[in-house]
């Protein structure tokens, strides 16, 4: 693994991983965009199991996004135009030429898409798998305020219950009564992992506002590249599965698959059977 810091357009910097061969051409690289309160060594496992599966003579790149990780805190002015730059600059910095992006990484990386349509940043492949999209008000941002309420007052188990209620509309989850969801996020915010996404809930609360308070339309999307692969978990929440098959509909060439034993978190769990999938993807 080669490990370098990256510095961004407006003076920060961004932590940079690279696995398999460290000089592949930009053809032969994929960048991974990580999902929101992940740092990019919570990808290694999968970073590692992407580049063996992708074989000789190509690389994987994953960073670490502002506000997590080694990287730099999230601007005063910190929107999505900030993660589509931070996308530019390194693909600029590996010669990239290929994106994967996972949960509100995906919709890092289908904005950055949109924004890089018809230009040389454009990615020659682009594949996303549970993109976190708000289409037409398909997730409700209601909660969003009391989430950020929550953060601000240090109730970190409620900010985690009122998440998790907000990002799983529909589901059993949903309807269990806040005091008592926040009651069993207390306990399980006691794991390595849940420590780690207690630490990232600030930066967190800037990256939900700014992937799903503006409503998406599926026209938006349509002029991503006709090689966009569209993936989703079979046993993700409805949510992410409505969203993948309205975007699929709306780029026209675009593929769509779901992954049989899939959940939301199958990417950085570098599941055998994603793995696979997302290196024969890229290497199609």
């Amino acid at each position: 693994m080669r490990e370098r810091d990256i510095k961004t357009h407006d003076g920060g910097k961004l932590a940079l991983y690279t696995y398999g061969e460290e000089d592949a051409p930009g053809e032969r690289r994929v960048i991974v965009i990580g999902g929101a309160f992940l740092t990019a060594l919570i990808y290694r496992p999968f970073s590692i199991a992407l580049a063996k599966g992708l074989g000789d003579g190509w690389a994987v790149d994953v960073y670490d996004r502002r506000g997590r990780g080694k990287s730099t805190d999230q601007p005063h002015n910190y929107s999505m135009a900030t993660e589509i730059a931070d996308v530019r600059t390194i693909m600029d910095a590996t010669d990239g030429r290929n994106i994967l992006g996972h949960s509100l990484g995906g919709s890092v990386a289908l904005n950055a898409a949109m924004a890089f349509a018809g230009t040389h940043h454009e990615p020659a492949k682009l594949a996303v798998y549970d993109a976190a999209v708000n289409i037409d008000g398909s997730m409700s941002t209601d909660w969003l305020a009391g989430f950020a309420d929550a953060v601000d007052a240090g109730d970190v188990s409620r900010a985690m219950a009122r998440m998790k209620r907000g990002m799983q509309p529909g589901t059993a989850l949903a309807r269990v009564p806040e005091p008592i969801l926040a009651g069993l996020m207390a306990v399980v915010s006691r794991t390595k992992v849940n420590k780690l996404f207690r630490e990232l809930l600030p930066s967190g609360v800037g990256e939900l506002k700014a992937a799903f308070e503006a409503d998406a339309t599926p026209r938006d999307f349509s002029v991503l590249p006709s090689t966009t692969h569209f993936m989703v978990g079979k046993r993700s929440p409805q949510f992410y599965k409505v969203t993948a098959a309205r975007l699929n509909r709306a780029v026209a060439g675009s593929t769509l698959e779901v992954s049989p034993r899939g959940f939301h978190g199958s990417v950085p769990a570098a599941v055998k059977e994603l793995v696979h999938d997302i290196s024969d993807y890229f290497k199609r």
